[in-house]
């Protein structure tokens, strides 16, 4: 894991110290603090234009609401594809599928080497979701999964796992993505990929969508500002390479002018908003852009890796975000308490999301809702009775 935040590290580093990226900074962080102050109405201008464009919306007050939602539409099939997505990591989808007998497979050649790894199925990035894998152990998952003998070479296995992937994908009629961002004003959704396989999924007959309802931005020109800022600080390269928008189903007028649905892509393109604690969250909890650049800098990260966060959502800001997505003890059993409050994920975010101090606040409420942990009740008892935590 360390080796690869090392490259993601110097790649970034190279590109970040021009006075561009300082100003896309601050553009972002406007964006974002605009966007979460106007939710509501942002969020009745995209139902309106993205209805106009022909894609249906549909609202989920949380997880269980979001996955009952999605099965509804898909429970004759056998088979879904899946791109990678924090989102849907989040509802645990893949697990509420496969309990009604359908089964789900990941695009993404991160998320498909760890669905074949059920016993380590956390990822430890979000554009590197294998990070701490070496190539021996990516050889071996293929040898345990597939009883094959693979080349130990990126490209050979990368040209297995694909291979294997592209198969379900032909199968399967319904494709499921997250999103990047929403443009409220153009009715778009927005999607960044280097592998091109939500570019495959949307051309799926059915492409369902889920959304957290902050990635709300105003217009296209907006979302482009952040999705750029965002590929920068996750994968240290100027722009991703692919950037799909879509604005509706596939449709043609060729013929006599009449509007034609499913020419190659997808007759159905169905967004669900999912808020599950979201609007109860702190607005600085959500101005995070998703790059998980603060996770390469971060000094428990570095130490214990993905045991410290929430599911997709990894480092100090996941902690933080599990206390609204569920509860405190959720954010407590996270690493509420593994985090130092050093500030380095603050000085590396992109739009300084203040982790740090939201998890301290939330610290003073779990401490009132939920037991303090053990050890500190000792420190505490140590230092009334003897005048210090030591017992002594």
């Amino acid at each position: 894991m360390r080796f690869s935040f090392d490259k993601m590290n110097q790649r970034r580093i190279k590109n970040q110290s021009n006075s561009k990226i300082k100003k896309q900074r601050n553009i972002v962080k406007k964006i974002r603090q605009n966007s979460i102050e106007n939710m509501d109405s942002l969020m009745a201008l995209a139902k309106k234009n993205l209805n106009n464009n022909g894609i249906e919306c549909l609202y989920a007050k949380n997880s269980n609401d979001a996955c009952e939602l999605i099965y509804n539409i898909i429970k004759d099939e056998k088979l879904v594809v899946k791109a990678k997505s924090n989102t849907l990591r989040e509802i645990n989808l893949n697990s509420f599928l496969n309990s009604k007998n359908i089964q789900i497979i990941e695009t993404d050649l991160g998320d498909r080497i760890l669905q074949l790894n059920p016993l380590n199925n956390k990822p430890s990035h979000p554009t590197g979701p294998i990070s701490h894998f070496n190539i021996e152990k990516v050889q071996k998952i293929i040898l345990d999964s597939f009883n094959e003998e693979i080349d130990s070479n990126p490209y050979a296995l990368m040209q297995y796992i694909r291979n294997n992937v592209v198969e379900s994908i032909e199968k399967s009629n319904v494709g499921i993505t997250g999103v990047n961002v929403i443009a409220a004003e153009d009715g778009s959704l927005i999607m960044v990929h280097n592998e091109g396989n939500i570019s495959l999924l949307s051309l799926k007959d059915t492409h369902i969508i889920v959304a957290g309802i902050d990635k709300l931005v105003n217009t296209i020109e907006e979302a482009m500002a952040v999705v750029k800022l965002e590929t920068m600080y996750a994968t240290g390269t100027n722009v991703t390479s692919y950037i799909n928008v879509i604005s509706g189903p596939s449709k043609t007028a060729d013929i006599e002018k009449k509007l034609l649905k499913g020419m190659y892509g997808a007759k159905r393109v169905i967004l669900i908003f999912l808020d599950n604690g979201r609007s109860e969250a702190l607005n600085e909890c959500l101005l995070c852009i998703g790059c998980g650049n603060c996770l390469i800098s971060c000094p428990v990260y570095n130490a214990v890796g993905n045991d410290f966060g929430y599911k997709g959502y990894l480092g100090g800001r996941g902690v933080a975000l599990s206390n609204f997505l569920e509860n405190g003890k959720t954010s407590k059993d996270s690493g509420l308490y593994m985090c130092t409050l050093c500030g380095l994920c603050v000085l590396k975010c992109p739009v300084s999301t203040p982790t740090p101090e939201i998890i301290e606040n939330i610290r003073i409420n779990v401490n009132k809702l939920w037991n303090p942990i053990e050890s500190h009740k000792k420190i505490k008892d140590n230092i009334k009775s003897k005048g210090n935590p030591f017992k002594k």
